[in-house]
């Protein structure tokens, strides 16, 4: 089983790839639509769930993901055809870095998918070209919320506390007006739904050559969890604007 087909299925029961419930994210879109917003983009769309809640609560708007998963894409316009939203959605099967737009956006999404532009900064970078003037961009980064363990480390790689991720942020030349920390609960549910929806796969497909992977993979992704992260790992969501240059350069 490869990576992407088991996220597809770790990911039944949270499409928000995120550690965020609905209540969450519908704050997080509200902070981040400007009133008077006609676009949305979202960096790193995957199946496009922000995009399909954002064009739910507001029938005007306009709404462009970019991805490289055509299979995650595929299920994004399934789910908004039978929204009906399909005809203000455009999907772009392109790298994030590469995407090119003749118009601007109200509102530039990248929640967890800060790796499709090389990190933190970059995604920043990247949303910062495609913003209009008086919009918003929306991050989701994860943080270490106390000292990891080495083996934690290898697996998530370089990150900051959150009071670091912050001063990066506002050093970058961006001022948060809005910001949610994932709860325990959010993160718990999170991976619950995740390797519990993996292992009913598995449990669900005996017969399938996969099935036994997956199952695998779950069990060793929840003990990691568990016995590893768990106690170290924080999320946190940033609806962002950029900072007035106050200098007269």
């Amino acid at each position: 089983m490869n990576r992407e087909q088991a996220s597809s299925i770790a990911h039944t029961g949270h499409p928000i790839k995120s550690p965020l419930d609905d209540d969450s994210v519908n704050r997080l879109l509200e902070c981040g639509l400007p009133r008077d917003a006609q676009r949305v983009l979202d960096l790193g769309c995957g199946t496009a769930e922000w995009l399909l809640r954002a064009l739910a609560m507001r029938p005007t708007l306009h709404a462009e993901g970019v991805d490289v998963s055509e299979i995650a894409l595929t299920q994004a316009r399934q789910a908004a055809s039978r929204l009906e939203v399909d005809g203000r959605l455009v999907l772009h099967h392109q790298q994030a870095a590469d995407f090119v737009s003749a118009q601007p956006f109200d509102l530039v999404i990248s929640v967890g998918a800060s790796h499709a532009s090389g990190g933190l900064l970059p995604t920043l970078a990247a949303a910062r070209k495609h913003l209009a003037p008086g919009g918003s961009v929306l991050i989701g980064e994860s943080f270490w919320d106390r000292p990891p363990s080495p083996e934690t480390v290898e697996m998530f790689g370089d990150l900051d506390d959150l009071a670091t991720t912050v001063d990066r942020v506002v050093a970058d030349g961006w001022t948060p007006v809005h910001g949610h920390v994932s709860t325990r609960s959010e993160l718990d549910a999170y991976e619950w739904a995740c390797w519990g929806s993996l292992a009913s796969w598995a449990l669900d497909h005996p017969a399938d050559p996969v099935g036994a992977q997956a199952l695998e993979t779950a069990h060793a992704a929840r003990s990691q969890w568990l016995h590893g992260y768990r106690d170290s790992f924080g999320f946190l969501s940033l609806v962002l604007r950029p900072t007035p240059d106050t200098t007269g350069r």
